[in-house]
């Protein structure tokens, strides 16, 4: 998936099951219920929590253009928290657990949950400022002169 609003039609089926199963562990390890993985992920209302579980191995996220925009936001965030703690597993979870004042004392996942998509976006601007470089369009002036 390289953009925000790629269908996970241009993967393989073992593709998305990868992406589904990595997702669900960076969620878990967040220590999200199904409830919450739910809700940040956007999934179809059809999908109960109750049956979140069947993520874990057998079947891929549903290919909806708000889930996987998310995924791509959780994927760069994932990759922001490995830049800024790479030999240190243990600092993403705290960090992303953690409340934080930049978030009003919130913590970086509760924004995700509480916040949907925009959460997310404030997470990964404070997180990676290149993608928060880009949000502004700041890249476009350079072409101009």
């Amino acid at each position: 998936m390289n953009s925000y609003g790629a269908t996970m039609t241009d993967i393989t089926l073992e593709e998305r099951l990868s992406l589904t199963r990595r997702t669900m562990e960076l969620l878990e390890g967040w220590g999200l219920a199904a409830r919450e993985i739910a809700l940040i992920l956007r999934l179809p209302e059809d999908i109960k929590a109750r049956q979140i579980s069947r993520f874990r191995d057998q079947e891929p996220f549903p290919d909806d253009p708000r889930v996987n925009r998310r995924l791509a936001y959780l994927s760069r965030i994932e990759e922001a928290l490995h830049t800024y703690f790479p030999r240190n597993p243990e600092m993403r979870h705290l960090w992303i657990r953690r409340a934080n004042k930049h978030f009003g004392q919130r913590a970086p996942v509760a924004v995700m949950v509480q916040d949907g998509e925009s959460g997310m976006i404030s997470v990964l601007s404070h997180l990676d400022c290149t993608f928060a470089w880009d949000l502004t369009g700041s890249k476009a002036d350079y072409g101009a002169s």
